[in-house]
């Protein structure tokens, strides 16, 4: 017996030591960065800058790999499933903190089945309203949607998302009911909403900027608690709904267990090239706000956005299936 044990004591050093020294020397081959949605959108743009930056400080090719479909699952099921060694990361969403509320089974958890590394940029939803609807404050939208109940309608890029809750979040804070109007993504919806066909949303940076700015839409109001530089005249939501503060938001994980020393190493990556001045800038130009989170900061909001966002979900039966 103690022989055994000593032997079975033996064999955990040696797979102790050979993990540091994986960890230590990683990343010895290229690494890839799972992404949720398609080429293009922000998620995918935001994706492809850190890969370019990352593969810069970590002296190793990372690519960017769109896993698309199911709101995020299959994404999120790739890496969950993957080896916990740190050459297949996820560059998590929104949808983190919502599809398990959202989906009535899921083949992963966010919190048991991923390690955060960092939480590394988060833009404003920014509220507009087509130029014919007599609304020019958030107030002015609250009491129009109070006298016509129902008859307001906004369009999201789809069930769960975040034009979707943020706004179910913004009927509830206010106690107004509009009308959602899922669309395939945000696109449609938004040239539908131009077009007058809808009368507002709630949006995410940057889409909404070149129709405020061409006149095509109204801006509002931002969903931070502070105006934000790339429309500094639209006041917070929260100065008529007091509360309210939405963000979408982008954050890379890895799989659970993945060595500490690699988690380590990854996020003093991220954090060294949010500190870039030229890569900062190009990001603030997009509309985003930076951060770069220990991993534990970005593991507590990942769940106090879970926590908020099932409150939502079952107040508005949002389910998916």
């Amino acid at each position: 017996m103690l022989k055994s044990l000593a032997r079975f004591g033996a064999a955990a050093v040696m797979v102790a030591l050979q993990g540091t020294a994986l960890a230590q020397a990683y990343p010895v081959k290229p690494v890839r960065l799972v992404n949720a949605f398609a080429p293009g959108g922000a998620s995918d743009v935001v994706a492809r800058n850190f890969a370019a930056k990352l593969t810069d400080y970590l002296g190793q090719q990372v690519s960017v790999e769109p896993r698309v479909g199911a709101g995020g699952n299959i994404a999120a099921e790739t890496v969950a499933r993957a080896p916990a060694d740190g050459y297949t990361l996820l560059m998590g969403t929104f949808f983190l903190a919502t599809n398990s509320s959202l989906y009535s089974k899921l083949a992963w958890n966010p919190e048991r089945d991923f390690a955060p590394v960092s939480m590394v940029t988060a833009s404003p939803l920014i509220l507009c309203v087509h130029p014919s609807l007599p609304v020019r404050t958030t107030m002015e939208l609250v009491a129009l949607a109070k006298r016509k109940p129902g008859a307001l309608d906004f369009p999201s890029a789809g069930n769960g998302t975040s034009m979707h809750l943020g706004t179910e979040l913004f009927n509830m804070m206010a106690g107004i009911r509009t009308v959602h109007v899922p669309y395939k993504g945000s696109g449609p919806g938004v040239l539908d909403l131009v077009a007058g066909r809808l009368q507002f949303m709630l949006n995410p940076m940057p889409e909404p900027v070149a129709f405020i700015r061409s006149g095509k839409l109204r801006g509002v109001a931002t969903s931070t608690p502070k105006p934000i530089a790339a429309l500094p005249e639209l006041p917070p939501v929260a100065d008529a709904v007091p509360g309210y503060e939405v963000v979408t938001w982008q954050g890379i994980v890895a799989p659970a267990g993945t060595p500490k020393d690699v988690i380590d190493r990854l996020n003093a990556a991220l954090v060294k090239s949010l500190k870039d001045p030229e890569f900062a800038a190009r990001l603030r130009a997009l509309g985003l706000e930076l951060y770069g989170t220990t991993p534990a900061e970005f593991a507590s909001f990942i769940r106090s956005e879970n926590a908020k966002w099932a409150k939502v979900i079952r107040a508005t039966g949002a389910r998916i299936d």
